[in-house]
């Protein structure tokens, strides 16, 4: 079984990249499920229901958040009436919306999937290494496979939950940094792992943002006005090959496609 995770949307760009290559790689790869972060998808800056149901509609299965979910004040009622939609279930108490869920794949296999966020560089939040113990105790009453979003900024504390959850989860997938890490591997117990799958937009930017105005912030130090970058757009993601049987993994690889013009290119 093939589970395609995605990284990072970005703006207007990324959604088009969705748009473009989601058919694409089904066609391709033949997944029982699509994930694809979303916390950038509008405008850069969190999440509107307009644009998670463009995504929905493109393909997208599961979509998950992370530091941005509150970006974008009137995704905070779709939280709640939309499962395919997914904020970090380390968040506080009493929050909108749910960290995890279970999903009926291509085949009908059940696919668990959950998003973290870390703590580390990031906004104060509970503990996501005990968060996902919970979660995967119960998402392991009802199937033995279960895909993490590690949303953090720290490779370490990434590596260390990835090391915590081996034989655990099917698969921990890092994102937030935009930056496809080259770190890919099963680990001993059968759980895939990557520091960090990627983005999903503009290729030619700082992290999907205007380079220009990012290097003025760096130059000036000051808080000037940033956008979403326009151009070339790239696709970072994984494919993760499962064992229906046990849940673990057995093979992990990473997507690098960009389109200028109409040519795709791979790398």
């Amino acid at each position: 079984m093939k589970i395609l995770v995605l990284g990072d949307v970005v703006g207007k760009p990324g959604r088009k990249a969705i748009a473009d290559f989601v058919p694409l790689l089904r066609a391709e790869h033949d997944p029982e499920i699509v994930i694809a972060n979303a916390e950038n998808a509008a405008g850069g800056f969190g999440l509107t229901p307009e644009i998670a149901g463009q995504l929905l509609n493109a393909g997208v299965d599961v979509l998950t958040l992370g530091n941005h979910a509150w970006s974008k004040k009137e995704i905070t009622e779709y939280l709640e009436v939309e499962s395919r939609l997914l904020r970090p279930a380390n968040f506080p108490p009493g929050l909108p919306g749910r960290g995890f869920g279970v999903f009926e794949g291509a085949s009908g296999v059940r696919i668990g999937v959950a998003n973290l966020i870390g703590r580390t560089f990031m906004v104060p939040v509970e503990d996501p290494f005990r968060t996902a113990d919970a979660i995967l105790k119960e998402i392991h009453e009802q199937t033995k496979i279960a895909i993490v979003d590690m949303h953090a900024e720290a490779t370490s504390e990434k590596v260390a939950i990835g090391w915590y959850l081996d034989g655990r989860a099917t698969a921990v997938i890092g994102t937030h940094t935009h930056i496809q890490t080259s770190d890919e591997r099963v680990l001993p117990a059968g759980t895939a792992y990557i520091t960090d799958t990627g983005m999903v937009g503009p290729r030619d930017s700082v992290l999907g943002l205007r380079t220009d105005l990012v290097i003025e912030r760096f130059l000036t130090q000051v808080q000037t006005r940033i956008e979403v970058a326009s151009g070339p757009y790239i696709v970072n993601g994984v494919i993760v090959e499962a064992d229906t049987e046990t849940g673990r993994a057995v093979g992990i690889s990473r997507i690098v496609k960009w389109k200028a013009d109409e040519r795709v290119v791979e790398s």
